[in-house]
């Protein structure tokens, strides 16, 4: 049974991710409570995910000419830093907590991207 939540978990996160949304938000829930797996494990399974697909996705979108080459230097460099940063701040926290940083993390930007939605649609 588990072995299907994590395919068509793999597979919904794989789509979003591909479209640039950021797949994490639907994986590291559907790992942590679908597969009953530890939150701190969780965002160590969607990292190393997160690598072949963002690949194939960056291959494809490269392909299309979507990529705005100028800005990406900086980009990767505060990434990794902000990446390193957040991974030794994770590391710190209990998992308890890092589930309700995440969880209102996801919450915001669900509330930010509504509000997108309807302003665009009044306009």
């Amino acid at each position: 049974m588990n072995w299907i939540i994590y395919t068509l978990g793999g597979a919904a996160s794989g789509i979003l991710s591909g479209m640039g949304i950021g797949g994490g938000v639907l994986l590291i829930p559907a790992l942590v409570l679908l597969g009953g797996v530890a939150q701190h494990s969780a965002q160590g399974i969607n990292l190393l995910y997160f690598l072949p697909t963002a690949l194939s996705a960056l291959w494809i979108h490269h392909k299309g000419g979507q990529l705005e080459k100028k800005v990406l230097p900086l980009l990767i460099l505060g990434g990794v830093l902000g990446a390193a940063a957040g991974g030794w701040i994770a590391n710190l926290l209990e998992g308890s907590l890092l589930r309700k940083i995440f969880s209102v993390f996801v919450a915001v930007m669900g509330i930010l991207e509504i509000r997108k939605g309807i302003q665009k649609k009044n306009e």
